[in-house]
């Protein structure tokens, strides 16, 4: 009877080494002898978690690719803006108007390159973990109102009336205040470009506690009518560096 358990013992053993081997490779789930049941479904988590990790390392690279795609798009733009105003201003017959309108044209354009390759170095940092927050107390909604101040007046001229429904008490949180103020920014921007002129915008903070006792959180939602047909799957918008319209203008 030791004989035949010792036999059977290794020979549990070596198919569960054989399934092991096939752990990373194949489509197909294991499959054991029903002795094997419970390893066999703990080797097929470990294989689903495989292909989990894959397909999230897949879908990483192919976020670093489009996003590569999309900057030097968007670098472009102002480059080549900037290429035709320089040969505008080497003409003899310029006058000192149209000069003057080319180089603030230049400046404008150069100033939205300078944001760009900012914002490249920032991926860069991000992609490689070497990004340092310096955080600090910063009243979150008194920076949301800031950073609409800013762009009021370009608010105005698409015809976008804004409704705010933030508290008026002071929420500190402990954040970047640079960097928080980009994102603010960058919603706001996006908002002008993507809006459908002569709408209302929505922007919402609701202040939350936290069930474990920890500080308290903030829930921001920034709603608007967009100007072209989303397509695709919304949901892609946050995940993926993707535009919800086919425009590619900056």
């Amino acid at each position: 009877i030791g004989v035949f358990y010792w036999i059977a013992l290794l020979n549990y053993f070596q198919e569960v080494i054989e399934a092991m081997e096939a752990l990373a490779g194949g489509e197909s789930l294991i499959q054991l002898r029903p002795q094997l049941r419970e390893v066999e479904q703990h080797m097929n988590e470990v294989r689903l978690q495989i292909r989990r990790n894959e397909q999230l390392a897949k879908d990483a690279e192919q976020r670093k690719n489009d996003l590569v795609v999309y900057l030097a798009h968007d670098l472009k733009t102002p480059l080549t803006a900037i290429i035709t105003y320089i040969d505008l201003l080497k003409e003899e017959n310029t006058t000192e108007e149209q000069r003057r309108e080319y180089l603030e044209t230049l400046e404008r354009k150069s100033l939205r390159l300078k944001v760009l390759i900012e914002d490249l170095f920032e991926v860069s940092k991000a992609n490689s973990g070497s990004v340092n927050l310096e955080l600090v107390p910063v009243d979150i909604c008194h920076l949301m109102r800031q950073v609409y101040l800013e762009y009021e007046d370009k608010m105005e001229e698409a015809g976008l009336q804004v409704r705010f429904s933030v508290p008026e008490e002071k929420i500190i949180l402990r954040l970047d205040s640079q960097k928080t103020y980009r994102i603010f920014e960058n919603l706001y921007v996006n908002i002008i470009k993507y809006a459908l002129h002569d709408t209302r915008v929505f922007v919402a903070a609701e202040k939350y506690d936290g069930n474990d006792g920890s500080a308290p959180k903030i829930r921001i939602e920034m709603k608007n009518i967009s100007e072209q047909e989303i397509l695709g799957d919304p949901q892609e918008l946050s995940e993926r560096f993707v535009r919800g319209d086919a425009s590619r203008n900056s």
